[in-house]
């Protein structure tokens, strides 16, 4: 008989094994796309920017002391490094289900039931000792030890902690990126405040060109050379770049707290050498081909690996649909009287069970989390392959932005020097009276124009090779 029963059992276990797991749905497999084209220009070239650490990249003693003053103190790279510990804590949560749960109890109770019930009349006839009946209430005195284990025959678990792992290393590249941008906000901030300092010195010597202009048109009125009317536009041209004055050192103080705030601390000045800005030679660029982006973009690499923790999600979600087998096991000491607790063996109290528990009929919730695994991973693979398709496009983008500058630059210095030239041929005119007032307020108005024009430009150059370095996956190492 005892040997039937156990088949019997051993049956309906696998029958409801069967019942449990035959409907498991497939999971939709997400193969992304990581083709990228071979060039950007149709070189071969390996030699690859993205490659070089930020302090060399970097040569401004200045820009420096900055960027390392942002790594320390700025807020939001310590908020991300704030979520790589939580992910590292997650992986830690998901290694616990992996080992057996062991734990110690002790408890104290007491338990008064009816009379004329089957049990109170069964305990009220036995006898504790001879001519000493069962105690009435009755306690209850437990220490015992006890464990509980999952068998993860299906991987669930750790599949589960596989994917923890995963997040976690895609929160160092998350972190990475962030660093990436972080570096590339605080130079290009820090060159635009050195632009704005060289405008700001333009509008101020342009300011005296214009001062002293006016007061030879004021000498030529009294020798009635000229009308009231060009004294009147010489003065009106010269509160219109006093007012551009006030406008630049509003933008001066402007960017000079956006770089506090990268750097985490209140407004103080920020150290910077302006002598050569204009001069100042771009870094050569070497972008290296596409297919370097997969590895040297940190944002490229977090979307990678958000993508494994999806299809991993995947394999847990379907891992449901099947039963899961658990053992439990207790040993210790139960007596409804303390004094007889190291009353050995009668006291010993112990328990071993296995059991399984799966869905078999109601397994809506279970199918909408699979549903849902599988959507998120499908978000993760278009996720992953918009993330090249960005990071491609931006360093094509700043490539072309780079050459078409150069050439930009050249001309508009060109212009400077012509319009330059211009002023003192314009004011000779007109000392002479060759040429009309009019003609020299344009060719200073123009020349204003394009000095501010060539400084903007400049800090486009710098700019767009600050981009480059970030696109190509500079700035994290």
């Amino acid at each position: 008989m005892f040997k039937f029963s156990i088949h019997t059992c051993i049956g309906l276990l696998c029958l409801f094994l069967a019942a449990a797991g035959c409907k498991a749905p497939e999971a939709t497999t997400a193969i992304e796309n990581r083709l990228v084209p071979a060039s950007y220009d149709n070189s071969k070239n390996t030699t690859n920017t993205g490659t070089i650490p930020w302090r060399t990249f970097f040569t401004d003693k200045n820009l420096v002391n900055l960027i390392d003053t942002a790594l320390k103190n700025n807020q939001e790279l310590l908020t991300t490094l704030q979520e790589v510990e939580i992910a590292r804590n997650d992986i830690r949560f998901k290694q616990g289900p992996l080992l057996p749960t062991v734990g110690a109890r002790a408890g104290v109770g007491v338990e008064k039931v009816g009379r004329y019930t089957s049990q109170g009349a069964g305990d009220a006839s036995t006898e504790i000792k001879p001519g000493k009946e069962m105690p009435d209430p009755l306690g209850d005195f437990t220490v015992a030890v006890f464990a509980n284990w999952e068998a993860d025959i299906w991987k669930k678990l750790r599949n589960a902690k596989k994917a923890a792992v995963t997040r976690y290393l895609s929160t160092v590249e998350g972190k990475n990126f962030v660093l990436t941008n972080l570096i590339a906000e605080v130079a290009n901030s820090y060159y635009e405040l050195q632009a704005l300092d060289n405008q700001l010195v333009i509008v101020r010597q342009n300011i005296g060109l214009q001062k002293n202009a006016l007061e030879i048109v004021k000498i030529q009125k009294e020798a009635t050379r000229v009308t009231e009317l060009a004294v009147q536009k010489f003065e009106a041209e010269v509160l219109k770049s006093q007012s551009m004055e006030y406008e630049v050192m509003q933008k001066i103080k402007e960017t000079e707290n956006r770089i506090n705030f990268l750097l985490g601390r209140f407004p103080q000045p920020i150290t910077r050498d302006n002598s050569n800005f204009v001069n100042a030679l771009p870094p050569e660029v070497s972008s290296g081909i596409p297919s370097q982006l997969l590895a040297n973009r940190p944002d490229i690499k977090q979307a990678e690996l958000e993508l494994a923790a999806a299809k991993l999600d995947v394999k847990v979600a379907r891992a449901e649909f099947y039963p899961s087998p658990g053992i439990s096991a207790a040993v210790g000491l139960q007596a409804f009287n303390p004094t007889y607790l190291v009353k050995l063996p009668e006291s010993i109290l112990y328990s071993l069970a296995g059991d399984l528990a799966g869905p078999l009929i109601n397994r809506n919730a279970i199918k909408a989390e699979f549903n849902n695994a599988n959507a998120r991973q499908l978000q993760a693979m278009y996720n992953y392959e918009r993330t090249i398709l960005n990071a491609y496009l931006e360093v094509s983008t700043q490539l072309s932005n780079i050459s078409n500058l150069e050439k930009n630059y050249d001309l508009k210095r060109k212009q400077v020097d012509a319009l330059t030239r211009s002023i003192d041929i314009s004011n000779d005119l007109f000392r002479n009276a060759r040429a009309d007032y009019l003609e020299v307020l344009m060719t200073q108005r123009d020349a204003l124009e394009a000095k501010l024009e060539l400084i903007d430009t400049k800090q486009q150059q710098l700019s767009a090779v600050i981009n480059i370095y970030r696109g190509l996956g500079g700035g994290w190492h």
